[in-house]
């Protein structure tokens, strides 16, 4: 602890977002990988599993094209707790009884995830570049690689994480578990991040 309040609060804030980053891709992964194995099991068709994702990924367009928007004015750390709020209720939905389970009630769900997860990713990348001076552009591509370079391996320890917990302790257990790590993180940021970073000059004043 006396380590990491040593360092520079531009670097506390580097891997508060990477932490963060790090939480939610990993069990962003293992969410898709659950609802693919666990609908499987249930007997949807190939084609109802693929409609699950649709909503997922249109959402995630719509979130990028507000995204930004949003960040400037209330704050990219708000946006980013927006991220994770989400995701924690777009899995706590997946818990209901499997009679509930229809394609429509997960393609909400999904979608809530898809903003979720657009949410995220463009907070994170987007307080990397502002805690970069503009002199120092080469520090900025390191961080930034770093952050978005592991997204892939990320996402493939989640998808190896989804089918050892669906393995392990169920679906369900499996969708409570990660809802529980996402909250603790949720609660713990807002004591160790500035709430208004990224927000522009004039909302900040206002404020």
């Amino acid at each position: 602890m006396n380590a990491l309040k040593s360092l520079s609060l531009e670097v506390r804030q580097y891997l508060l977002v990477t932490f963060n980053y790090w939480n939610f891709t990993i069990t962003d992964g293992a969410l898709r990988m659950l609802v693919v194995l666990y609908f499987h099991q249930l007997g949807f068709a190939p084609l109802e599993i693929a409609l699950l994702f649709l909503f997922y990924e249109i959402f995630g367009v719509v979130t990028n094209l507000v995204g930004g928007w949003l960040g400037a004015h209330i704050g990219l750390n708000r946006t980013m707790n927006m991220g994770l709020a989400m995701q924690v209720i777009a899995l706590l939905m997946l818990t209901v009884p499997d009679a509930w389970l229809s394609v429509p009630y997960v393609m909400a769900a999904q979608a809530l995830s898809g903003i979720a997860k657009d949410l995220n990713k463009m907070s994170a990348k987007s307080s990397i570049k502002l805690l970069v001076p503009n002199e120092q552009q080469g520090q900025l591509f390191k961080w930034v690689a770093i952050l978005t370079g592991s997204k892939n391996a990320l996402k493939g320890a989640g998808f190896f994480l989804g089918g050892l917990l669906l393995g392990l302790i169920g679906f369900r257990g499996a969708l409570v578990a990660m809802a529980v790590v996402l909250s603790v993180v949720l609660i713990r940021e807002p004591a160790s991040a500035a709430s208004g970073h990224g927000q522009s000059q004039e909302q900040a004043q206002v404020s």
